[in-house]
């Protein structure tokens, strides 16, 4: 039986099919694996289940030589914590679990939309501060989602989850930016560049992947171009942002308000952010929900004993 280590605790059926079938080792800590402990488990496991912040980059691998680990079955659809080049030449195949994230993720940049929009954390802030004096006609008046323009960058599985729901959920026009045209059960508009959507929409969602490539994507050029009531939400990475333009943007009130799931220095927060309030913050919500959660985890055993059993697992990355 192969030995296998999951870094992070998981849901009670996760952790049942996975011992059900390897010798599993659980780390019982929610933080991101430090740098003995990523090596140690190249070195000591057949197969290891990271997750998030589980930083396998390439000093990683050159610093072990010869892996014992040859699948790191991520859990998350995002993996630019791993270094997918190195874990190649080191002979370690590497995994995701796409498909299970989707709804959620879509469901909270939803959440997002209408609370920025709406002003819906800065009036439960007022309410729980005993500060609400009553209802009037023009109280913390906010933008109407309805038959707005929301452009998403990124129109992948995600991004185009997301624009389905706004565009039949509140009759929003869709434009997109994405480097190939898509074929969509709703119309669409794709735009050439990134600055020509953020300048057209009411609401800009990012949704691109992370990694280098789209590393400070959203910068102040970026928020320089959108219309001044537009909102900004980010449920994709916060490396794709650079906070310190946002915090700008929103302190001078160049863009309407921002909603953000994630963040640049994630857990970390700058005081600047925090204290503005014309943002919602979220602590990087979007799959949690347990059944997703437990779909995620099941995905990734999944991808593990497809290996086991000889076959190719059928989420490689």
């Amino acid at each position: 039986m192969k030995s296998l280590l999951i870094t992070r605790p998981l849901p009670d059926a996760v952790l049942e099919k996975a011992r059900g079938a390897f010798q599993t080792t659980v780390r019982l800590n929610n933080m991101p694996m430090q740098s003995d402990e990523l090596r140690d488990a190249l070195r000591n496991f057949d197969l290891v289940l990271p997750s998030l912040g589980d930083a396998f980059d390439a000093q990683v691998f050159a610093d072990v030589s010869a892996p014992r680990c040859k699948l790191l079955a991520n859990f998350g659809v995002g993996y630019n914590h791993i270094n997918v080049e190195a874990a190649a030449k080191a002979n370690v195949l590497v995994s995701n679990t796409p498909g299970a994230v989707t709804d959620a993720t879509a469901d909270v940049a939803m959440t997002l939309i209408l609370m920025s929009a709406r002003r819906a954390g800065e009036g439960e802030r007022l309410v729980r501060a005993g500060q609400w004096k009553g209802w009037h006609p023009t109280q913390m008046l906010g933008m109407h989602v309805s038959g707005k323009t929301v452009g998403i960058a990124g129109m992948g599985r995600i991004g185009q989850a997301i624009a389905q729901r706004c565009h039949y959920g509140f009759g929003m026009a869709v434009k997109y930016w994405n480097r190939s045209e898509k074929d969509l059960p709703f119309a669409a508009e794709r735009l050439e560049s990134l600055s020509a959507l953020a300048a057209q929409v009411d609401v800009l969602v990012a949704a691109v992947p992370g990694g280098a490539e789209t590393q400070h994507l959203f910068d102040a050029e970026i928020f320089g171009v959108m219309q001044s009531h537009a909102h900004f939400i980010n449920i994709s990475r916060g490396e794709v942002v650079k906070e310190s333009a946002l915090v700008a943007a929103l302190q001078n009130n160049e863009i309407g308000g921002a909603g953000l799931d994630v963040y640049e220095f994630e857990p970390r927060v700058p005081d600047a952010l925090r204290k503005l309030d014309n943002v919602t913050l979220l602590p990087h919500l979007g799959t949690a929900a347990l059944e997703i959660r437990t779909q995620m985890g099941l995905m990734a055993v999944g991808n593990l004993l497809a290996y086991e059993q000889g076959e190719t697992p059928p989420n490689l990355v």
